[in-house]
């Protein structure tokens, strides 16, 4: 096991900015090597165990596949087969699987499990998804915006930003980029939906003096002249049953043509995926030419594969 003190990734928080640029500059190597088809097998040996506990596609396949070409292995592990199912204490989890393997993925709802097993693992824990946060998507958003605008983009100053919809995980980790980035952000949201306020008190308290962050209530006062548009969907994992009144609530919040209309020339469109077309976000942009969500989901492989060699590298 590592010698050096462990890190973790459970928000952006856990990364400074330079850490961030540093690990974009990473991640565009990797990419190149995987085109060339290069070996880069930097985390040969080791093994990551992976605990999911949502259901995944996106999540789970890059990661397992970007540990087979660093030259490690991934190891699934979902509740129902194991002993996490049947009630064994996280901390002993933590332990047991921290003996075993050189990393741990956690995709669950509460943020209060991936704290508990980063508290009692001794290896590092990255969060691949929970109720509150979504660091390693919004990495690989962040990428996306980086090949696409140029590093200047991710400067203060530098490309601005709008999110379309719920205050949820993805919004979260947004917030949390915008402000150790020094990024203009704008985020609208219906009344009732608002992000989490611990999250945006402490983005204005901690973060980088130059950013920016506003709420706002229609989708027409936040992609005003925006670089790049970001939406969800209307329910997350956990919220179907409430589908029914988020349709009424976020009625008008759908990225369209128009929308599109409203925000800079060359405005770029991101979807974390899955998308219900028609209802945040409209065919023919989602399929468009601004939009670049297939790339941002392609390189949810190349940022962990990063963020993997940056954890589980040392020792």
């Amino acid at each position: 096991m590592p010698n050096s003190p462990k890190r973790d990734l459970l928000s952006l928080w856990d990364l400074s900015a330079a850490e961030m640029r540093a690990l974009f500059q990473r991640t565009a190597e990797l990419k190149r090597l995987r085109a060339r088809g290069e070996p880069h097998r930097s985390l040969a040996g080791k093994t990551l165990g992976m605990i999911f506990e949502k259901a995944s596609t996106r999540t789970r396949v890059s990661f397992e596949v970007g540990m087979y070409e660093l030259g490690g292995h991934a190891v699934y592990l979902s509740t129902q087969g194991t002993q996490i199912g049947r009630g064994e204490p996280l901390r002993d989890t933590a332990r047991v699987l921290g003996a075993y393997c050189h990393g741990i993925v956690v995709r669950t709802f509460g943020h209060d499990v991936v704290e508990e097993l980063a508290r009692f693992a001794p290896v590092p824990v990255v969060n691949g998804l929970t109720d509150l946060s979504h660091p390693c998507q919004v990495l690989a958003d962040l990428f996306t915006v980086w090949e696409r605008l140029g590093p200047a983009a991710l400067e203060p100053g530098g490309a601005r930003f709008c999110w379309i919809g719920d205050g949820n995980n993805m919004a979260h980790s947004w917030i949390e980029a915008a402000a150790i980035l020094g990024l203009d952000l704008s985020l609208a949201c219906p009344e009732g939906y608002d992000p989490d306020a611990a999250v945006l008190a402490r983005a204005r308290k901690d973060g980088d003096w130059r950013a920016h962050l506003e709420v706002v209530r229609t989708p027409v006062e936040a992609a005003r002249g925006r670089s790049v548009i970001s939406t969800d969907v209307w329910a997350s994992m956990g919220e179907e049953s409430e589908q029914a009144a988020r349709e009424k609530a976020f009625k008008g919040f759908c990225v369209d043509e128009q929308l599109l209309g409203l925000a800079a020339k060359s405005v770029m469109v991101l979807h974390c995926l899955p998308a219900h077309r028609g209802e945040e976000i409209t065919e023919s942009v989602l399929e468009g030419p601004h939009s670049s969500v297939f790339v941002q989901a392609e390189n949810r492989l190349h940022v962990q594969k990063a963020v993997l060699e940056r954890l589980l590298s040392s020792g």
